[in-house]
């Protein structure tokens, strides 16, 4: 099989030696890895609830702000209780205005 089809045997040994690196990363890091989820949907609405009702800004503005390479697939922003809540990877997140002197918060998840 080596010696007919050379380059094929390369190229599947060179994927057995990426598989291997990729396991060997990933498991020590796997604990890492499945908080990922959470915190695109957190981290959106923790920073765009400040954006909005800690510094003042227009919700546009804001939108733009917390933009991100892995997009988010919900954003609803309660103006009347100054709540947000963010959806990102299957996972919801809420962040709310306390107070002037709190600012905002993350919501425990239920």
């Amino acid at each position: 099989m080596i010696r007919r089809h050379p380059l094929l045997s390369a190229l599947a040994l060179l994927l057995i030696l990426l598989l291997a690196w990729a396991w060997a990363w990933a498991w020590p890091n796997r604990v890492y890895l499945q908080a990922f989820p959470d915190i695109i949907g957190a981290y959106t609405a923790k920073e765009y609830c400040s954006c909005r009702y800690v510094s003042g800004n227009p919700a546009a503005y804001c939108e733009g702000f917390v933009k991100q390479y892995v997009p988010i697939s919900s954003l609803l922003d309660d103006v009347s209780a100054k709540r947000v809540t963010a959806s990102g990877l299957g996972r919801t997140h809420s962040a709310a205005w306390l107070g002037e002197r709190q600012g905002c918060q993350l919501l425990p998840t239920e």
